[in-house]
């Protein structure tokens, strides 16, 4: 293990995370938020000093490198930027308890939206842009953010491991040929979306605060709103345009660079876009129906229906209504699309729209395997062959998918809520969606849980978002071993 290579990039993602802050202190600033101002002031002056330290350090570190640097590279700088992003939090006062901090930053940085606390609206604005301008940090990755960024070209592969243990789905590659020039295109793809976000918020009369901070958690697909009561106090107009924008960060973020290019027919014949159109159109047309005499109008229905999958589908998190008082057939459905989550290469978190593709198509396979066994099968995605490592891939995730889910449910269910309550609890942080329902509803929050099942719903957020395998060879043997 290259322990001196990887003390020099964390020590440069710290770095970047002091820069981040600057905003935020800056509001703090402005409106005279002296316990706001003091807490990032002192996390900021920690947080430099520490990654300065690692640099000097880690002068001259060896570039040779294997891909269990690149998966723990991903894995301790998200856990070490969750640390000391969550100490303006605790300095401030706003959140004192260090593992609620914590849990709140994890949850924001890996576009959860999962929250302890009951009451936000008393929070200083600087506390408030920070917590959801994690979101956008995290939705399309800090360290895809540094690989736009870095003036040399890697000629070694090593950002190519970064952004593969990164960027979520089943399989990742270059959409132009140097890896710098990717990152840069997705961040700049990222950025015009937020920005229209933005846009279409004022124009509805959304306060300038409120609508970029609402974008920075439709964006990241996070869900931490700056109400309490989420989005239900805003206009049909506002709610309308975050299911719009929220639908748009869940696509694939290759579909929009193959508009760019003109490639129009490779987007319409997308399998795993098709798969995510129709599984949110059918999911508001039954939904509808279920809650119809929920609500005065059919128009009203249909946008409380559209909010709700879309925010779910996508692992934001938003409410613009108590979706827990809904029939249970309408909260079956829910909770099947916490499991499905948005497309592969997206913000969106939970299992994949490509994966559930994949395993599909495999099962297919299997049965015809069966049936003609002498045939050679294989696996195809619009029309391209998929590789059998990438299946392997799959089947190896969706197994350590559901044993996460299993004991996570069995150690968080010592607090004694509901199964309801608990196995909602995990499926929603372990697929970063954020309300659950009963005690974690949309109107609820996760503050009565204890310390040990907050920290084992934390390894969940960063395991989700991590696309699992980043965060279990931290707890592997094999990985440290000198080899």
């Amino acid at each position: 293990m290259n322990y001196k290579m990887m003390g020099s990039f964390f020590g440069k993602i710290l770095l970047v995370e002091v820069v981040f802050m600057i905003p935020a202190m800056l509001i703090s600033l402005f409106l005279e938020e002296w316990a706001a101002l003091k807490g990032f002031t002192i996390s900021m002056i920690a947080t430099f000093l520490i990654g300065l330290l690692l640099l000097l350090l880690t002068k001259g570190y060896n570039k040779v490198f294997y891909a269990k640097e690149g998966l723990a590279c991903v894995g301790l700088s998200w856990i070490f930027m969750s640390m000391m992003g969550c100490l303006p939090f605790v300095i401030s006062g706003a959140i004192p308890n260090y593992v609620d901090a914590l849990f709140e930053m994890v949850s924001g940085f890996t576009t959860t939206g999962a929250s302890i606390l009951s009451e936000v609206e008393s929070l200083p604005k600087g506390i408030l842009y920070w917590r959801s301008f994690s979101h956008w940090l995290g939705g399309m990755g800090v360290l895809v953010f540094l690989l736009a960024i870095a003036s040399k070209t890697d000629r070694s592969g090593f950002s190519m491991h970064l952004l593969r243990a990164e960027s979520p789905g089943p399989n990742v590659g270059k959409l132009v040929p140097k890896m710098k020039q990717t990152a840069g295109l997705l961040y700049r793809m990222y950025i015009l979306l937020t920005v229209l976000n933005v846009v279409f918020l004022l124009i509805g009369g959304m306060p300038l605060f409120d609508a970029v901070c609402t974008a920075f958690g439709t964006a990241g697909t996070g869900g931490f709103g700056i109400k309490n009561d989420s989005m239900v106090s805003y206009s049909p107009y506002i709610q309308n345009v975050c299911t719009v924008f929220m639908l748009l960060f869940g696509v694939n973020f290759t579909c929009y660079y193959l508009l760019i290019i003109g490639r129009v027919r490779d987007v319409l014949k997308d399998e795993e876009l098709k798969l995510y159109i129709a599984l949110v159109l059918g999911s508001i047309a039954a939904i509808t129906w279920n809650v119809r005499g929920y609500y005065e109008t059919l128009s009203e229905t249909i946008r409380h229906a559209a909010f709700q999958v879309s925010t779910i589908v996508t692992t934001t998190g938003f409410s613009s209504t108590d979706f827990d008082l809904w029939p249970s057939f309408s909260k079956a459905i829910l909770l099947f699309l916490m499991v499905v989550g948005a497309c592969a290469g997206s913000t969106g978190g939970g299992f994949k729209c490509g994966r559930v593709l994949l395993v599909i198509k495999s099962l297919k396979r299997s049965v015809r395997q069966t049936v003609h066994p002498q045939k050679v099968q294989v696996v195809r995605v619009n029309g391209q062959m998929v590789d059998e490592k990438v299946l392997q891939n799959t089947n190896a995730y969706v197994a350590a998918y559901f044993l996460i889910i299993i004991f996570s449910f069995i150690f968080v269910s010592l607090d004694g809520f509901s199964v309801t309550t608990n196995f909602s609890a995990v499926l929603a942080c372990f697929n970063n969606i954020g309300p659950g329902f009963e005690a974690v509803g949309p109107m609820a929050n996760y503050g009565a849980y204890s310390m040990f099942s907050k920290v084992i719903l934390i390894l969940d957020m960063l395991a989700g978002r991590l696309e699992i395998f980043p965060i279990l060879i931290l707890f592997s043997r094999t990985t440290w071993r000198h080899s």
